[in-house]
């Protein structure tokens, strides 16, 4: 037979076509909106969420002379380098108060979003169910799609705090694990300890996981504190916890995050990082290696600064008062506001930054359908181009939503 030729009884497709569960999933919007910014100069964003300051310098002195020894240039742990791993498990026993000799294992990922997959690839199967409190990190969400599972959206209360009596009714027959975010991503909101304490009861009583993502454990402001499910007492059986130093230490590019997970799942996980991954990469793992070194006070430096910035938003903000519900955050350095309006948030972001010269992020794109909402980020920014920045957006919202 001719090696070209269909085989019987199967028409030639015109091309080859694509995933279908990828078909389903919705397309990454910092991309979009980044798209948007850079076709229109002298835009000023209030998009992605990043902080403007640089690792440490000890991060960088670590891989000075990285690339001399020729174990270095090998493939190493597939849970991650010994140094930093050690590091981790110091830092995770001293501040989450989680004993990783106590039933749980710790692996280094090409940071926390990896982290996460790899995390529903070891605990979930196609037609399962993860249950997101809206608003969900968009990642997340595209993420429990790309493997062919659904993910379920609760709504939380209006401060954007979870509601557990919509959690429990959420739970059924397929679901596999509940999400929180906590300080969240792209609210603000910081959970408190006796909400997180229940949500795990609950995934302990169903029999679920509980994946915890704690990105932005650092950013807290006044009385708000962050709060390691992972550290309950019984919950190392059902608990899967992520971090990331992309944030705290400002290890964007670097791709560096870590989680902590029963140790029965180890060998599902190795199955799932040694395909994916093989092993995080040396040098990354080598800075980060440094910056945990010095630790959480090079983060807590910075966070005066972001706290100035927040107050600055909040009272930008107040002239947007009739006009937008306006949670203040205590935590991470987002603010998610509601406009009212009946005009669509994807049209008004792009107005926003092709008449006005700023850009956020619009909120359908975190799951929610209720409204009009816009994320802020305000953590790239200095003061006076935030400054400007808020007066352009609150002109380009008075005016749409006027």
């Amino acid at each position: 037979m001719n090696a070209k030729a269909a085989p019987p009884n199967m028409t030639p497709l015109a091309n080859p076509g694509i995933s279908r569960r990828l078909a389903a999933v919705q397309a990454p919007i910092i991309p979009v909106v980044g798209a948007w910014t850079r076709n229109n100069p002298g835009t000023l964003s209030l998009g992605q969420g990043m902080v403007a300051y640089p690792p440490p310098a000890s991060a960088l002195a670590a891989i000075r002379d990285f690339g001399q020894q020729t174990e270095q240039h090998l493939y190493g742990s597939a849970f991650g380098h010994p140094a930093l791993l050690a590091l981790i498990r110091e830092k995770l026993r001293h501040e989450n108060r989680i004993d990783t000799a106590a039933g749980v294992d710790v692996m280094v990922t090409a940071g926390s979003n990896m982290a996460f997959l790899n995390a529903l690839l070891a605990i979930a199967d196609p037609g399962d169910e993860i249950i997101l409190p809206l608003p969900y990190y968009f990642n997340q969400e595209m993420a429990v799609r790309m493997l062919g599972c659904t993910p379920v959206g609760v709504p939380t209360d209006s401060a954007y705090q979870l509601d557990l009596s919509r959690l429990r009714a959420a739970i059924s027959a397929k679901t596999r694990a509940i999400v929180t975010i906590s300080p969240n991503n792209p609210s603000g909101a910081v959970y408190p300890e006796a909400a997180l304490r229940a949500v795990n009861a609950l995934c302990r009583d169903f029999g679920l996981y509980h994946i915890s993502d704690e990105a932005y454990e650092y950013f807290t402001y006044g009385e708000a504190r962050h709060f390691s499910p992972g550290s309950i007492p019984g919950a190392e059986r059902h608990t899967l916890s992520l971090y990331s130093l992309s944030k705290a230490y400002g290890f964007a590019s670097w791709r560096i995050g870590y989680m902590v997970y029963p140790e029965t799942l180890t060998p599902t996980l190795l199955k799932v990082q040694d395909t994916n991954l093989i092993c995080p990469p040396l040098i990354s793992q080598i800075a980060a290696a440094g910056a945990l070194e010095i630790g959480a006070e090079y983060c807590k430096l910075q966070l005066p600064e972001l706290a100035k910035k927040r107050a600055q938003v909040i009272s930008r903000l107040q002239a947007l008062k009739g006009l937008c519900e306006i949670p203040e955050p205590e935590g991470a350095f987002y603010l998610l506001l509601k406009i009212h309006t009946g005009k669509n948030d994807l049209e008004l972001a792009k107005i926003l930054i092709d008449d006005f010269k700023v850009a956020a992020i619009p909120g359908s794109a975190f799951g929610l359908t209720d409204g009009c909402y816009l994320r802020i980020s305000y953590g790239m920014l200095d003061q006076a181009q935030l400054d400007a920045a808020l007066e352009r957006l609150v002109n380009g919202i008075v005016r749409f939503a006027g």
